[in-house]
């Protein structure tokens, strides 16, 4: 049976900007802090004497809790309305920052910054939000209201990176933590044009009668979906290390750690124009040959910026043309989660994709640490992010944008 209509689903003389304002608002408090976290690693380490593969470990457990929590928390938010699951991810996230900022011991900072501040941010990224925005947005505008929303995630970033850094030097790093945690208890607010939102679709084709277990085997089944959930993989891989370990590269290297912030700062801003600029791509050109690109790119971004000298400028341009990159695959990608399945179960799958693509980040964030700290270098993690982002781009070619075949499946009534 088709479910009851989102009270915020637009009609079709109208468009639903409350819940896209909002929405957008969201990814950026939700986005903003964590990838902030990478400014938090020397203070925090020095004050408490830990190493670098301890705080790699609890930022590895941050993004495999993300990954994890993203599908069920979709599930949730398709069955049960999306303003439910964004005030409860809120208020873990609060309480994970909130631990963090006062961790007494290696399993503290473990439990706050890695479990609670995971899950906190899997219930209010970007497959979360970017599901709602599908089941109220026309499919001809979905790639670029995709677009924006990730864009929105990305302003996140450009602001709290100066402002991070700002608080923790007038501040402390513990107390930066707890106001972030103050700030978190916002967003419950923000999602009330969300209640109510649960996967109702603006064209009852897109919604078929499915339990999860059959909307995961359906999934599976299909070749596109399973090189879409591999090639995502890589972009955690790459986006978690440079986020997590950045700060501290840049130190390593003998250059000024204001220049970490620039270069964060920078990302974000440049991820910005990249998301919008996808978003628009995306909705006009082929979506698998358009990531393909994108991480072809980045490998080399990446292998331009370690073969040349690194200096403040190497450093401001890399991070633009990363910035450009950073997440310019999100809404192609989950625009083509849509297209194969529909809006039913968007939320489930996306973030099905999205946890392959937070085992990536466990990976590239806990072995920055782990391998540093081996061989006293950051180089051989850049360099397998170069690997792997060629083998992304050869994985998204085959990807077939179109939705798959459902003989045996009827529309909800």
């Amino acid at each position: 049976m088709r479910q009851q209509g989102s009270a915020s689903a637009a009609t079709p003389h109208s468009f639903p900007w409350a819940v896209v304002v909002c929405g957008c608002l969201i990814a950026a408090m939700n986005f903003g802090p964590r990838s902030a976290m990478g400014f938090f690693q020397l203070p925090l380490l020095a004050e408490t004497g830990w190493d670098r593969t301890t705080f790699g470990l609890a930022m590895a457990i941050q993004n495999l809790l993300w990954g994890v929590g993203q599908p069920v928390f979709g599930a949730i938010a398709d069955r049960f309305g999306t303003w439910r699951v964004l005030a409860l991810s809120a208020i873990i996230y609060a309480v994970g920052l909130l631990m963090m900022s006062m961790p007494t011991n290696e399993a503290m900072l473990h439990i706050g910054g890695g479990v609670f501040v995971g899950l906190g941010v899997a219930g209010g990224s970007f497959g979360i939000i970017l599901a709602a925005f599908a089941r109220n947005v026309p499919a001809e505008r979905r790639s670029l209201i995709f677009g924006l929303a990730t864009a929105s995630g990305s302003a996140g970033m450009f602001i709290f990176a100066p402002i991070s850094q700002g608080l923790i030097d007038a501040f402390g790093w513990s107390d930066t933590l707890v106001y972030m945690s103050m700030a978190m208890l916002i967003v419950p607010l923000l999602a009330l044009p969300l209640v109510g939102n649960a996967a109702t679709a603006r064209n009852s084709a897109e919604t078929f009668k499915q339990t999860i277990g059959e909307a995961l085997r359906e999934a599976f089944a299909h070749r596109s979906f399973v090189l879409l959930v591999s090639g995502f993989f890589v972009c955690g891989f790459q986006v978690a290390f440079i986020t997590a370990h950045f700060p501290a590269y840049i130190g390593d290297i003998g250059i000024d750690a204001r220049y970490a912030v620039i270069a964060l700062a920078l990302i974000g801003f440049f991820n910005i124009i990249g998301s919008l600029a996808s978003g628009y791509i995306g909705q006009r050109h082929s979506k698998p040959g358009f990531l393909a690109l994108i991480y072809l790119a980045r490998s080399v971004a990446v292998t331009t910026f370690l073969l040349i000298p690194q200096t403040p400028t190497s450093v401001i341009i890399f991070a633009i043309v990363m910035g450009l990159l950073w997440l310019s695959t999100v809404p192609p990608t989950n625009a083509l989660v849509a297209i194969m399945f529909g809006t039913g179960n968007l939320g489930l799958l996306s973030g099905v994709v999205f946890f392959s693509h937070q085992i990536g980040s466990f990976l590239g964030v806990w072995l920055g640490g782990y391998l540093y700290d081996l061989f006293g270098s950051y180089n051989p993690v850049w360099w397998l992010g170069v690997l792997l982002g060629l083998f992304a781009a050869v994985v998204h070619l085959p990807i077939k944008e179109a939705a798959v075949a459902r003989p045996a499946l009827a529309p909800a009534e």
